[in-house]
């Protein structure tokens, strides 16, 4: 690849590629993944069937940290470009090829500053991919098929620091109300008043697109959304992933208070962490926890990091069908859905530069296999990475038809 693409590096350590395209009148390509994965947890090392950064080839599978996330896109994209050069294929559109460095802590100086750069280029991809959605069996109730779930958006990310300052002293002789009691009462009202759920955008796309092939009941209920809406959302929040989907999440993730069990702290803080719902925006979040806990003693700091919600992508561009034929060429059973992204990826920095970004990633998992992203066991099939560099080499022939 070094020899037929340009290589350009980012920040000291992410990658951009270009490959040429023969028609220059075509809108070119952006593939994406990163190389940076999440540390392991210390003192786990010894659950490892084989250790975490061994990449052992074992009983059919590839162990190691990053094998789900996402070594198998960046991997994949490479050897599938490698396997199209060898066999003389040259694409019709440019395709660039964008590895960020540090995706897992905010992409700030990885995707963000690659995206800058196509911007000032004025690179405008016919589409964007990343990682997102996968081929799963068992995580959607009342649909027995699997499910090739698109992300056509992802949530905004935001996480807030409140903070209480205290008197300080001694244990023995606390005021009426100490600055950690005022800060616990301020995050109960929050978790309390939970942001109301809504059934719109990707998420609503993912239930018309799902539902013809689900149970009678759960056809009868999206058939019927005027009428049954409150049964469906009643449903999809007994399920923290599927609540998540209609909501903007409020999740405290960290207290700090005194240094000691027996003195008043002179401060008290905490974070809560953000998932905001498309239609829902860092500020509009900002404005409903200040309403919500309603107490000048208690301050509110956003911290680094924040993101709107992406916009939605079109899922009735030729993009979109591009995507729907390469998966349906590669895993024939799955249902093709687009889905909301919940988490953050770096994708979002790309919503700028192009106007269709999407997010998949060509792994089949079924649910249990989930909690080995970033947890102990990481793996991939011999088998099913084989699917991923097929079904990039397919997509890229795709592409230029």
């Amino acid at each position: 690849a070094h020899k037929t693409l340009t290589r350009e590096i980012i920040s000291k350590y992410s990658l951009l590629y270009t490959w040429e395209g023969t028609d220059p009148n075509r809108k070119p390509i952006l593939l994406l993944g990163h190389i940076d994965v999440v540390p392991v947890e210390s003192g786990t090392e010894k659950d490892w069937t084989h250790p975490p950064f061994s990449g052992a080839i074992a009983d059919g599978y590839v162990w190691g940290r990053g094998t789900l996330d996402i070594k198998l896109n960046v991997m994949g994209i490479l050897e599938a470009v490698e396997h199209l050069l060898a066999a003389g294929f040259r694409p019709r559109q440019t395709i660039y090829l964008a590895f960020g460095h540090d995706e897992e802590v905010g992409g700030r100086n990885g995707a963000k500053k690659i995206a800058a750069l196509l911007k000032e280029r004025e690179v405008s991809p016919d589409y964007t991919l990343d990682e997102g959605g996968c081929v799963i069996e068992g995580a959607i109730a009342g649909l027995s098929a699997p499910a090739a779930l698109i992300g056509i958006a992802e949530k905004g990310y935001l996480s807030l620091e409140f903070s209480v300052e205290g008197e300080g002293g001694h244990s023995s002789m606390p005021p009426r109300q100490t600055a950690a009691g005022i800060l616990c009462a301020a995050i109960a009202k929050l978790e309390k008043n939970q942001f109301p759920t809504r059934i719109e955008g990707a998420a609503l796309q993912m239930f018309r697109f799902l539902g013809p092939e689900m149970s009678f009941t759960n056809r009868l209920i999206l058939g019927n959304m005027w009428l049954l809406g409150g049964v469906l959302k009643s449903q999809l929040l007994k399920s923290s992933t599927m609540a998540a989907a209609i909501r903007t999440t409020t999740a405290p993730t960290m207290l700090q208070g005194s240094v000691k069990e027996n003195i008043l702290p002179m401060m008290a803080t905490a974070v809560v962490n953000y998932r905001i719902l498309p239609g829902d925006t860092m500020e509009s979040v900002i404005k409903r926890a200040e309403k919500i806990i309603s107490d000048s003693r208690v301050k509110i700091h956003a911290l680094e990091g924040g993101s709107d919600p992406s916009p939605v992508s079109d899922t009735e561009s030729a993009s979109f069908s591009t995507l729907q034929k390469t998966i349906h060429q590669l895993f024939p059973g799955a249902i093709v859905s687009p889905y909301l992204v919940l988490g953050a990826t770096d994708s979002r920095y790309y919503t700028g530069v192009s106007v269709n970004v999407y997010r998949f990633t060509p792994l089949s998992l079924k649910n249990e296999d989930l909690k080995r992203m970033h947890g102990t066991n990481e793996r991939i099939s011999v088998a099913n990475y084989e699917q991923v560099v097929q079904f990039f080499i397919q997509l890229i022939k795709n592409s230029g038809v």
